[in-house]
């Protein structure tokens, strides 16, 4: 059963992924359908390109590190003290990672602009407003988006740190400052070049905040120069191919340092003594910080977007601001019931999001279990093509659809369809599913497969019985991320949505550049409530699994 759908599934993705990648650096190194070598490297030695490089670079070596700074001292609370008894921070701590990047800038925005939400509750706070719209605020706006996954990274690595490493050092007579050196620091450093690589490669290939802040402080990143190289006449599909190659090739270059890293700093901590972890009790002065900080978190990461957010959508007039009695619920009622475009838009999302999710988890669940325990070079090249998409960024995988399905259009006409789209989302979150099923199926044990052999039952028998009812939790959780992500997906809606068709991303950025800002930020929180409310159905699905 499952050498009869290795070939079809490994034909299927390379159509599905490998083409449209192989497209892209086709596309960068053909001209007028003869080889050019030296085309790619003439378009990004362009002035205006090089600074595009050296910005994105920039970009994502300080927002590694800024989500570092606010990271550390949260995994040491969670991990080492007793904070990690408070399992909800946890939680409510995943929320910036959740929010849509996009979203939580315009936040930021209409917070700290001139005469925005911060001057009008303090109108001394005018002089912060040049220092947001900055280079700087967009390091800060990133980073608190991405650093739940810095945090998660960290978290886990100190938490694989058994405590009586450290009282051993410490009863051989080594300091604070030494035991961090030469015990704690060595066996966080491979969990943290795993987190600090992927905060990278997220932040290169994030394009919501560049749109959004960075196009409105006039600095130019990967993502918004190839959208507008792809997008914008006259279109540049081979300057957009150029600039999507060499992000491809500093992705997995950052792979291959990451993985040799990570190789050199491992280290196996348990042994068959066991380990324990010894939570520690901060006192009340440490508590006290402790709760001051994290309050100090969510404030900037949570409060004060979603307080722009959810305020902006309430008031009725901007020019009069946060006024008693300029407050109304009018924006939601148009929204609903006058606003045809963006009930259209919430149907799309929805409809697409269904189908999407639907899609890819089905197939990655069949690549997932078709793979499993297989050797061949067909199973390992199936099962590399389906996590691919992962490494790299999704702006880059959309061109290559973008541009390989245009030369197939003659014959598919799938291109300027919803169809591209819903190809797209399944293409770019299909790891998700492959992943969780994994993880399922590599704490099935083997003797359950045996034992329905041994008592006659057929293959198909054994899958219906055993295998799918096994890794059924690990398929719906893969539906309900990649629907979650779907629905709010913004870099390749606006690609590739048909002219005339808006999706929630859409929508949203289309109101706000256009000043409609209110309309905009109505489906910026009816956004925000679908996808937190099934968050939380997937931690209460996980937390009863674990339970089980």
């Amino acid at each position: 059963m499952k050498k009869a759908l290795s070939l079809p599934l490994l034909v299927l993705l390379a159509l599905m992924v490998a083409f449209p990648v192989i497209t892209i650096f086709a596309r960068s190194i053909l001209s007028d359908g003869k080889l050019d070598l030296a085309r790619p490297l003439g378009i990004i030695l362009k002035s205006e390109n090089i600074e595009t490089i050296l910005n994105s670079l920039k970009l994502g070596l300080y927002v590694v590190i800024t989500s570092t700074i606010l990271a550390y001292p949260l995994a040491y609370l969670l991990a080492k003290t007793n904070f990690g008894l408070h399992s909800w921070l946890s939680i409510v701590l995943l929320i910036p990672f959740m929010t849509p990047p996009y979203i939580a800038s315009m936040g930021w925005i209409l917070f700290m602009q001139r005469r925005g939400l911060l001057e009008q509750l303090i109108p001394k706070a005018s002089i912060l407003e040049p220092v947001f719209f900055s280079f700087g605020g967009i390091v800060l706006v990133m980073s608190l988006h991405v650093f739940p996954f810095m945090l998660n990274f960290i978290r886990n690595a100190m938490v694989r740190i058994p405590s009586n490493l450290e009282e051993a050092g410490s009863m051989l007579g080594a300091g604070k400052t030494y035991r961090t050196r030469k015990i704690v620091l060595p066996l966080l450093a491979s969990g943290y070049a795993l987190g600090a690589l992927l905060v990278f490669v997220k932040t290169l290939s994030e394009y919501g905040t560049p749109a959004t802040l960075g196009l409105r402080i006039g600095m130019k990143f990967f993502t918004t120069q190839i959208h507008r190289k792809a997008t914008y006449v006259p279109v540049d599909f081979a300057s957009a191919a150029s600039l999507s190659s060499l992000l491809v090739g500093i992705c997995l270059m950052l792979w291959l340092i990451q993985d040799t890293v990570t190789k050199r700093t491992s280290y196996a901590t348990i042994g068959t003594k066991g380990s324990q972890i010894k939570l520690r009790s901060l006192g009340k002065i440490g508590t006290l910080v402790g709760w001051m900080y994290i309050l100090l978190i969510l404030l900037v990461s949570i409060g004060i977007p979603y307080f722009s957010i959810l305020t902006t959508s309430l008031i009725k007039l901007r020019g009069y601001g946060l006024q008693a009695g300029n407050f109304t619920l009018d924006h939601y009622r148009e929204l609903f019931l006058d606003n045809r475009e963006a009930v259209q838009a919430l149907r799309t999302s929805l409809g697409l999001s269904f189908a999407s999710a639907t899609i890819a988890s089905l197939l990655g669940t069949i690549i997932a279990i078709s793979t499993y325990k297989e050797k061949g070079i067909i199973s390992k090249g199936i099962n590399t093509l389906g996590l691919f998409p992962e490494m790299i960024p999704n702006i880059v995988l959309v061109i290559g659809l973008m541009i390989f399905w245009n030369i197939l259009s003659r014959w598919i006409p799938l291109y300027n369809t919803l169809g591209i789209l819903i190809l797209a989302y399944v293409i770019m979150f299909l790891p998700y599913t492959i992943q969780y099923v994994n993880g399922c199926l590599t704490q099935m044990n083997d003797h359950l497969l045996q034992a329905g052999r041994v008592f006659g039952a057929s293959p198909f028998y054994v899958m219906k019985r055993i295998v799918l009812p096994l890794v059924a939790r690990g398929s719906l959780t893969g539906w309900i991320m990649t629907f979650i992500i779907c629905f709010r997906e913004l870099v390749a809606s606006s690609l590739l949505v048909p002219v005339g068709r808006s999706t929630v991303s859409t929508y949203i950025l289309r109101e706000f550049d256009q000043g409609s800002v209110s309309l905009g930020m109505c489906m910026a929180v009816i956004c925000v409530l679908c996808t937190t409310s099934i968050l939380l159905i997937l931690e209460r699905i996980t937390r009863k699994g674990q339970q089980k």
